[in-house]
């Protein structure tokens, strides 16, 4: 038989596990959602017992249902949802606290004061290449440690471990025998030095976090060691952040080449090769892969809130049963509507990085229909990644296509709507799961079922290009500068 490889796939609504053979076919794959909890405004938490469970069970099936031997599999790739936040006890390996989400803005005040402090933000762009916001690790951490009974004495004792979601599954699938994170996932804590690739002693100081709670750095190919809870030792033997993970599973290998991911919120990564960009607009550096101790950077732009719209119209408005609805129901829009939406849930990310403001909806009319809403929050997503290809062609890039993937790209008209705005070719791969796809590419290497990265270029497939329409173009232009009058209108309103 042929080896196989399983990713599993951790994200902010849902886990998978998904089945690929040696030559990175997508072959199967299982899913389970999970509850997401929401105690105060601007708070996102998840259950971390409720993300291992759905990690395991979605695993076990697979394995199950394929009738899979230890030895038919080469490895486990991991990836995850980034930033999200966990502190556990190293004895029992229970969470001390819910896991704080990436979306979460809790620390929002704790963030303004060290903006106030001087030349702290600065310092923290410099070394992180990140901006000081709630959205990373760090402040969540420290939310933690400071408000959660003993948990600081507790840390510096070393009786505590945190992690983003990768250590987290890590340390259980090893059963408490590995706490290993990948340079991808460090590189979003604010806590990690992404020239010196270390942890930095300076921010960890001024945050008071003490530095054994943290766990070891690695490459994103590595022995992240091994699992026996199906059944045989199984190899972890690759982890990336999920949007690292699509960059990889888009074959962006060179400087210049770029891909958008939609899913929960949306990420746009340019790979920027072995030279950091500091970006001038609030966009971020980041280390977008690291193999053999070489290290790739990134940049980019973060939008909070993509897919989770369409999972409130679906959940909390009931407009549609399935986000795969949405393509037939915008058909039924009226074209010459003139509704906005900015779906700042969570606030705002880049360019404009306001956690303060708050979703809104502005041109209602007695005719608006469910199509119309439908049709305005798409395109409030593509306004956005405009707002993201503008900031990074202002700091030097250039775009000639865009890799897009995520379930929302299945979506024709959207997929449409994005290349009108961004006037460039739009590219939909032919396996639009790049992101489990990538975490099964460095399980592959780690397994010596290809040679390196550059090897992989050739098994990226274009299943459709979306080019420019001028006519669109024209009009969806002259939205997007009244979509940018309402978004700030947004900011600061509450």
């Amino acid at each position: 038989m042929l080896k196989k490889v399983i990713a599993i796939d951790q994200g902010t609504t849902s886990s998978r596990a998904v089945l690929f053979d040696e030559k990175s076919n997508l072959l199967d794959f299982e899913q389970k959602e999970f509850k997401q909890y929401f105690p105060n405004d601007g708070w996102v938490e998840h259950d971390p017992e409720e993300i291992w469970k759905s990690v395991f069970d979605v695993t076990d099936k697979l394995i199950k249902k394929h009738s899979l031997k230890p030895s038919d599999i080469a490895g486990i790739g991991i990836t995850n949802q980034r930033e999200t936040t966990v502190v556990w006890d190293k004895k029992s390996g229970k969470a001390i606290y819910p896991a704080i989400v990436w979306q979460d803005r809790r620390t929002s005040e704790l963030c303004d004061g060290l903006r106030k402090e001087t030349g702290i933000e600065q310092k923290i762009q410099q070394k992180t290449g990140l901006l000081v916001d709630p959205y990373f690790s760090a402040t969540k951490l420290a939310w933690i440690l400071d408000n959660v009974t003993g948990a600081r004495k507790k840390a510096e004792n070393g009786e505590l471990a945190f992690g983003t979601i990768d250590s987290f599954l890590v340390w259980r699938l090893t059963q408490g025998r590995q706490h290993k994170t990948d340079a991808t996932n460090a590189s979003r804590t604010m806590l990690f030095n992404i020239d010196s690739h270390c942890w930095d002693d300076e921010l960890l100081d001024f945050l008071k976090i003490p530095k054994k709670i943290l766990p070891e750095v690695c490459d994103s190919v590595h022995d992240f060691g091994d699992t026996s809870l199906f059944g045989g030792n199984l190899k972890i033997g690759g982890i990336a952040g999920d949007q690292q993970s699509a960059l990889i599973g888009q074959c962006c290998f060179n400087p210049g080449e770029a891909k958008s991911t939609y899913g929960t919120g949306c990420f746009l990564l340019l790979n920027t090769g072995d030279k950091r960009i500091s970006s001038e607009n609030r966009l971020l550096s980041t280390i977008a892969y690291r193999l053999d101790g070489k290290t790739t950077y990134g940049l980019e732009g973060s939008i909070f809130v993509a897919g989770s719209a369409i999972q409130w119209l679906r959940d909390e408005l009931n407009f549609f049963e399935s986000a795969g609805d949405t393509e037939e129901i915008i058909s039924h829009r009226n074209v010459k509507s003139k509704v906005l939406v900015v779906p700042a849930f969570t606030g705002l990310g880049a360019p404009h990085w306001d956690p303060d403001s708050r979703g809104s909806i502005f041109g209602l009319t007695r005719d608006t229909s469910i199509a119309d809403l439908t049709a305005a929050t798409l395109e409030s997503i593509a306004f956005q990644t405009k707002d993201l290809i503008g900031a990074m062609e202002n700091d030097g890039a250039n775009f000639s296509e865009l890799r897009v993937d995520g379930g929302m790209v299945a979506n024709n008209w959207f997929s449409q709507q994005l290349a009108n705005i961004l006037n460039i070719d739009v590219l939909r791969p032919k396996v639009i799961e790049t992101t489990a796809l990538g975490a099964s590419y460095l399980a592959s290497m780690k397994a010596g079922l290809c040679p390196n990265i550059e090897s992989l270029n050739s098994s990226w497939v274009s299943e459709k290009t979306f080019c420019s329409e001028a006519k669109e173009t024209k009009i969806l232009q002259e939205k997007y500068q009244i979509w940018l009058s309402a978004v700030e209108r947004t900011k600061g309103l509450y």
